[in-house]
């Protein structure tokens, strides 16, 4: 099957976030410049990474888009049991990193690419493979703004990330965000007149944690989700340097994920408020003390209705009919349809609980099972849509 070779070929690249993206490009661009695809490049700022645009078909007319990310998270660290960067075939699963989030779907992309080069497509086939991903939906934002320039965008979009072939209509979108709590040093022994940023920190997780509790109490609600409200999550506290000082300096990376109908900037200004009423009671002893937020990132989160083109294409040429359903996980399916316009979905090959995982996997059946959708859209673009 095609597809194995290419995905085989595809985890041999290294493509941890943040790491050189170039190499599987190359691979990529000489699969399908035979195929007559137009290639066009977005380089990162050092060049060491870049999206890939590739069409394949009239370049007058709008197409359909799969997108998918060739970044991967680390292996390190992980107790894999096989070379995570050597695809292994065993018992009707291909273990490797990066099989099942995404480069599955990628493979299987490339391949109905290759195929599509070979027939007279009246409707364009493009695809869309950023990097960075992983931390944020970092890389594809220059591809996105490289899009909106041009006079005609696409049509419809199809993220590929495992859903195991389901059609997903949505997920929540995302803000990372940094709070650096300020207090005043001191040596331990007289703990009581300095004031312990940690102390401080702790305060404002205590906030976090209070306004989760208020969202999962009173925010909106939707049942599509396994987490039917927004969330507020404290991932990561840094501060201090020895156990005999008072530090007078915390961090703490934490990030709103919401819903559609939730507006991530009146839950920041929640937490605000909530942390200005909590330092008002430390201030007069201490006017330094301070919780400064900043946004670090964020990306915004997709709601397409049931009745748009695209998931109306996806039951067609997936032969599902089912309602679509919601995923937790972020994609950067929000760029393409809250920036650009385009009717966007979700559906792609394995599952993500395999993802991010040591002997990360995904079932050949999966992977037969998108060459087929795959081969039913071209036929689609074939015929004109």
């Amino acid at each position: 099957m095609r597809t194995l070779e290419i995905l085989d070929k595809l985890i041999s690249f290294p493509t941890i976030s943040r790491q050189p993206n170039r190499e599987l490009l190359d691979y990529v661009c000489a699969l399908l410049e035979p195929a007559g695809a137009g290639l066009e490049l977005v380089e990162s700022g050092d060049g060491t990474r870049a999206n890939l645009f590739a069409t394949i078909g009239p370049q007058d007319r709008p197409g359909v888009v799969l997108s998918g990310h060739t970044d991967v998270v680390p292996a390190a660290g992980q107790d894999w049991s096989r070379d995570p960067f050597r695809m292994h075939r065993e018992n009707g699963r291909c273990y490797g990193r990066g099989t099942a989030d995404m480069k599955g779907f990628v493979a299987a992309a490339i391949a109905a690419a290759v195929q599509a080069g070979q027939r007279d497509l009246q409707t364009p086939l493009h695809l869309a493979l950023s990097y960075d991903e992983e931390i944020g939906c970092v890389g594809v934002r220059s591809l996105i703004d490289a899009l909106e320039k041009r006079p005609l965008c696409p049509a419809l979009c199809i993220v590929g990330e495992p859903t195991g072939m389901r059609i997903a209509s949505g997920h929540k979108g995302k803000v990372a965000l940094q709070a650096c709590c300020t207090g005043r040093s001191g040596h331990s022994a007289l703990a009581p007149k300095a004031l312990n940023a940690l102390h401080l920190g702790a305060e404002f997780i205590g906030v976090l944690q209070q306004e989760q509790d208020r969202l999962a109490r009173e925010g909106a609600q939707d049942p599509a989700y396994d987490i039917p409200c927004s969330t507020v999550h404290a991932g990561v506290m840094r501060g201090g340097t020895a156990l005999n000082i008072v530090p007078d300096r915390c961090e703490i990376d934490f990030e709103i994920r919401n819903l559609a109908m939730d507006d991530a900037g009146a839950i920041l200004g929640n937490i605000r408020s909530a942390a200005a009423r909590a330092l008002a009671r430390h201030q007069a002893a201490f006017p330094e003390a301070d919780i400064a937020i900043t946004e670090v990132n964020r990306y915004p989160g997709l709601d397409t209705p049931a009745g748009d083109p695209v998931v109306r294409l996806l039951a067609e040429i997936t032969g599902a009919h089912a309602e679509p359903v919601k995923v937790a996980f972020g994609t950067e399916g929000g760029l393409f349809r809250n920036h650009l316009g385009i009717s966007t979905a979700i559906c792609g090959p394995g599952h993500m609980d395999q993802g991010h995982k040591p002997d990360e996997y995904i079932k050949d059946s999966q992977l037969a099972a998108c060459d087929r959708m795959l081969a039913r859209l071209t036929d689609r673009l074939e015929q004109g849509l």
